[in-house]
């Protein structure tokens, strides 16, 4: 990575710095092809005096040796998530680089994926899921506002804050984020299930690809099941292509007709 990328808007270069003198690293989170994810607590108060505004942080550990050739798409991932303060988006709060790996000192959110308790309550109430997508639809607007694109909003991308019942819901993994105005967008890319009808014809698309995967979502929340299933990838991608789904009866019954409509407007039907 250049030194740019391992800067925060202090300017500090924080290649020279030894992430675990201010860690302490606890327990190892969770995995990936090139990354593991650990929480970690702050050893000491901040150098300069400076009152810390975090305690506990979860650390993405990437291998550098695993993303060579692709630190360009690392490096938009942070420039991304800098410019993205919200509150139902998880915040990066810093970032460390060492000769090994790069380190992104993420917000700690402790209740688990909106996926697992769609698993876990089968659906939601109408209210609840119209409350859930309406944090979610303020979180989009804002990131689109300053030009970004997801590209791949799916119930594991989307964690609550705490276990609570109450607890927000907030957006993360904005490794295929993408800003709108650096070029015209028609890679396919997303999760199957998700991606809207013009990322698979691999047509120019923006930012309503994201709205379309938000319907899906939305539809998930209300029916305990999705819009467009298959085990064949080519049946699968043809259903979204002709944006074949139905409300079926009983699971759709207790739906006001104003949830289906919106969910017909967020998958521009």
């Amino acid at each position: 990575m250049s030194a740019g990328a391992a800067n925060n808007n202090s300017g500090k270069d924080y290649r020279n710095r030894d992430i675990r003198k201010k860690f302490e690293f606890k327990q190892l989170l969770g995995t990936g092809a090139f990354s593991e994810v650990h929480l970690v607590e702050e050893r000491v108060p901040p150098s300069d005096g400076i009152p810390s505004l975090f305690k506990s942080a979860a650390v993405k550990v990437i291998d550098k040796k695993g993303i060579k050739g692709k630190e360009d798409a690392l490096e938009n991932e942070i420039t991304v998530l800098r410019k993205l303060k919200h509150p139902n988006i998880v915040q990066l709060l810093d970032v460390y680089e060492d000769k090994k790996s790069v380190y992104l000192v993420m917000e700690l959110v402790t209740g688990g994926e909106l996926f697992d308790r769609i698993v876990e309550k089968g659906s939601y109430t109408e209210r609840d899921a119209s409350n859930l997508i309406r944090q979610v639809l303020e979180a989009v607007d804002f990131m689109h506002s300053t030009g970004i694109v997801h590209r791949d909003l799916k119930p594991e991308n989307l964690l609550y804050e705490n276990k609570t019942e109450e607890s927000k819901i907030m957006i993360s993994d904005f490794g295929l984020s993408r800003f709108e105005d650096s070029g015209c967008m028609a890679t396919a890319c997303g999760t199957p299930g998700y991606v809207a009808p013009e990322v698979l014809a691999q047509r120019p698309y923006g930012k309503e690809v994201d709205v379309w995967s938000i319907g899906v979502i939305a539809y998930i929340l209300l029916c305990g099941y999705p819009p467009f299933y298959d085990e064949n990838d080519a049946e699968l991608f043809r259903q979204i292509l002709k944006a074949e789904y139905e409300f079926d009866a009983p699971y759709w019954d207790e739906i006001s007709d104003s949830g289906k409509c919106s969910g017909r407007e967020n998958n521009k039907l």
